[in-house]
């Protein structure tokens, strides 16, 4: 823990007590930190994949360049210089996601009261949270979700960027927080000139703890601390409360926390290049065209490569001084040639992501399931190991919710048994499915077999629609049978009585 304080009375009595050098330690270890983060690959590695979800291709920077004299790379500008991005990436992010979580996920617990109060809390809106988390997960290895309470006093969430957080974990496994730097820039404004500033928050179990980074030093902001929430009592005095654990939560996309762009920059950069280069050569129209000037003056052999390169044609010069001639070197650009290397890029890239490819030929005609889930399969693998690290994720997070609702007076749910399901959406046979289901009728339960229909998505309120229309059957059915119907009793025992 940091030897921050509450008031800079405190700050100035340990300072008395103990020195000023205690002090500059601590906040010297945050700003070697900081400096250590911002420079590390592990951070590069995170921006990259958030440029490359965006389209910032590296292949936008690309310069044309020739072989010119002395065999020295030369920069020309003359040349068609294309610059195309296939983000292959984002479509592999945005497959993942939606794979595992385009459809909402089921919380589920056999205490109905606690069922209602999660099911508020974990509505639409921090689905479309969990999705973005997911997306955060994969561009940069690990997502962040931020546990508080609004101005409103309502308990909520919100994401922070992997890259500007750096974790200072208890152990090596990472599972357990001691504190958190979050570094992160804002827009202000002096006079009319916008200026960028850094702010840094530290979080511990102490609160949080504001800074302005001023040239790589730490400058205490103004409030300096904040405890992580207030109660107000009966009386109307504000009480500062906080977490007995940081309320941050790590959603990991595998348990090494590496991004998804380390698996297949390099081959999306190989397929921005190879298109790029084919429509440069489509381009080359006069390039296409080699000239040979025959009886010229000769060239050195880099000023040869030069021109060839630059103006398609050379100038040579025979032995025994012949007439000039010109001739011509046809260049040919076979465009299946490239075809095939961009369909095998595009396939590494699938495979190397363990994504699948909708265009498989085992969906080919009417596809049984088996064919199904072997075109599903690497995706699953990899769906796998990111919903056993969300599964921790949300065990942390149910134990904040835990302590919101007791304190709320919700009542104490600890140790409520809670399942939490990932539906995957994944392409099904629905004949071959249903078919199934229908030839387990008696050897499943209904709710086993009401689970794995496809066309539903709540079991629980399918089965109650169920029994419904079973009483509504069988009431129609002895009301058929009964010639004084409740409804017309007037004062019968356990009817309706009408007094208009």
């Amino acid at each position: 823990m940091f030897n921050f304080f509450q008031s800079e009375t405190e700050r100035i009595n340990y300072i008395v007590k103990m020195g000023a050098e205690s002090i500059i330690t601590d906040e010297k270890f945050i700003e070697l930190e900081i400096q250590r983060f911002k420079t590390s690959r592990r951070r590069k590695e995170m921006l990259d994949g958030e440029r490359y979800f965006a389209g910032d291709h590296d292949i936008l920077k690309k310069k044309r360049t020739i072989i010119g004299e002395g065999g020295k790379v030369v920069t020309v500008d003359n040349l068609p210089n294309n610059r195309i991005v296939d983000n292959q990436y984002k479509k592999m992010v945005n497959q993942k996601v939606n794979y595992l979580l385009g459809q909402p996920i089921a919380i589920r617990t056999d205490n109905e009261t606690y069922d209602k109060l999660l099911k508020q809390i974990f509505n639409k809106r921090f689905m479309r949270l969990l999705k973005n988390l997911g997306k955060d997960s994969l561009n940069e290895g690990i997502g962040w979700l931020y546990i508080y309470y609004n101005e409103h006093g309502e308990f909520t969430f919100k994401k922070f960027k992997a890259h500007e957080i750096i974790p200072g974990w208890h152990d090596a496994e990472h599972t357990i927080l001691d504190y958190a730097i979050r570094i992160y820039e804002v827009i202000a404004y002096e006079g009319s000139e916008e200026k960028t500033i850094e702010k840094v928050e530290v979080y511990d179990q102490s609160g949080i703890y504001y800074f302005t980074l001023d040239n790589g030093h730490l400058v205490p902001d103004e409030p300096f601390f904040a405890n992580y929430f207030t109660v107000t009592d009966d009386e109307g005095n504000d009480q500062g409360w906080n977490w007995s654990k940081i309320p941050l939560i790590p959603f990991k996309y595998n348990s090494e926390e590496i991004p998804l762009i380390k698996s297949i920059k390099s081959l999306q950069d190989g397929l921005n290049t190879i298109l790029s280069n084919f429509q440069n050569n489509m381009e080359e129209d006069a390039r296409n065209t080699i000239l040979v000037l025959v009886n010229y003056d000769g060239e050195n052999l880099g000023e040869f490569r030069k021109n060839l390169a630059t103006y398609g044609a050379v100038k040579v010069k025979t032995v025994d001084g012949a007439a000039g001639d010109l001739k011509t070197l046809q260049v040919e650009v076979n465009a299946d040639n490239y075809k095939a290397i961009i369909e095998i890029f595009k396939k590494a890239i699938i495979e190397n992501a363990m994504g699948y490819d909708a265009k498989d030929d085992r969906l080919n005609g009417n596809p049984n399931q088996m064919n199904i889930q072997s075109m599903y399969s690497d995706i699953d693998l990899d769906a796998n190991e990111m919903e056993t690290e969300y599964q921790a994720s949300f065990e942390e997070l149910l134990w904040f919710v835990n302590c919101h609702l007791a304190n709320a007076g919700y009542g104490d749910f600890e140790g409520e048994e809670v399942e939490v399901i990932f539906n995957r959406d994944i392409l099904i046979n629905e004949s071959e499915v249903i078919d199934n289901i229908n030839k387990s009728t008696g050897i499943l339960s209904d709710e086993t077999l009401v689970a794995n229909h496809p066309w539903v998505d709540d079991p629980q309120k399918e089965l109650e629609r169920k029994k419904q229309e079973k009483e509504a059957a069988m009431a129609e059915y002895q009301n058929a049978f009964n010639p004084y119907p409740a409804a017309s009793n007037k004062g019968g025992q356990g009817g309706v009585v009408d007094e208009e």
